[in-house]
């Protein structure tokens, strides 16, 4: 009778647990709206298909066990889908094609990921301008199993064609790219005097959980900070064991979620991001706004 009462007071509390974690997901809703935009980079004006104008797309961002809505209204010329990169959870309409002029309601329950995972079109034509990053942070009553940081920034490496891509055999990635893009900006290594930079802002002595997402397709993108080191903390929508390097070596798809320590001499530092294959390098700047004390 003493062992079935324990077992009954052990299966009551793994009930309770069950209950409380449950209790804390929440459910999110997004709306996508696909639509050709006009951008400028390289000195010349081209339209590409985007989510709500923007390039990267908007960034889902949730907590772990959460259910997520995202109704994506296809306003562009052709049919999508949208993939999910890495969800384990259940995705109802995971291979639902949108045909122009109509929408679809995606529902994504998530179960254990946590960090980093993203989102794209899944022609790898539309995935050049279709994508954007799904961040999962701790359940409410979690903490990160690493010194929490002060802050958190997402970095998306890309690429840009001059050509449009509306051409070609949707089947076949597009080429070799004309430049390759940190968070949708070129920087300032291709000879357009209009290309933006991207830029990080950090204080003196700040810890920053940076996720790295390569969202090049076909290209092994390396990325580094210069004068500064990284903690890899995360791959691919789950944590790992720590480990240190100078810079990310990161394959197709591949997302790494990092610790950096901004504890070097205060000024600014070139962010760099090139593909392991060719010579082209795209630059970004991180800046240090406090001085050390």
């Amino acid at each position: 009778m003493g062992s079935e009462k324990q077992g009954f007071i052990w299966l009551s509390g793994l009930l309770f647990l069950n209950i409380l974690v449950l209790s804390t997901a929440d459910v999110h809703y997004y709306e996508f709206f696909l639509q050709e935009s006009q951008f400028t980079k390289l000195c010349s004006t081209k339209s590409i298909l985007t989510v709500n104008g923007s390039f990267p797309g908007p960034e889902i961002r949730v907590r772990r066990g959460d259910t997520v809505f995202v109704n994506v209204h296809n306003q562009g010329n052709h049919a999508v889908s949208l993939k999910w990169e890495g969800v384990k959870g259940s995705i109802d309409g995971s291979n639902e094609l949108i045909q122009p002029g109509r929408n679809f309601t995606y529902k994504i329950e998530l179960k254990d990921e946590i960090g980093t995972l993203w989102w794209h079109a899944t022609s790898a034509w539309a995935a050049a301008t279709v994508h954007g990053a799904f961040i999962i942070s701790p359940a409410a009553n979690e903490d990160y199993p690493f010194p929490a940081p002060t802050s958190d920034q997402t970095i998306i490496l890309g690429q840009w064609f001059k050509q449009e891509l509306t051409e070609g055999d949707k089947t076949i990635a597009p080429g070799r790219a004309d430049a390759y893009t940190i968070n949708g900006h070129p920087g300032e290594t291709y000879g357009c005097s209009n290309d933006t930079t991207f830029e990080m802002q950090v204080d003196y002595e700040g810890l920053y959980l940076v996720r790295v997402i390569n969202a090049v397709v076909n290209e092994t993108m390396v990325f580094g900070v210069a004068s500064h080191s990284f903690t890899i903390v995360g791959q691919n929508g789950a944590y790992t064991k720590r480990s240190f390097t100078n810079s990310l070596t990161l394959a197709p798809a591949q997302v790494v979620d990092v610790l950096l320590c901004a504890n070097v001499n205060v000024g600014h530092y070139y962010i760099t991001a090139r593909p392991s294959s060719g010579t082209y390098i795209t630059n970004g700047i991180l800046r240090y706004l406090t001085t050390s004390s």
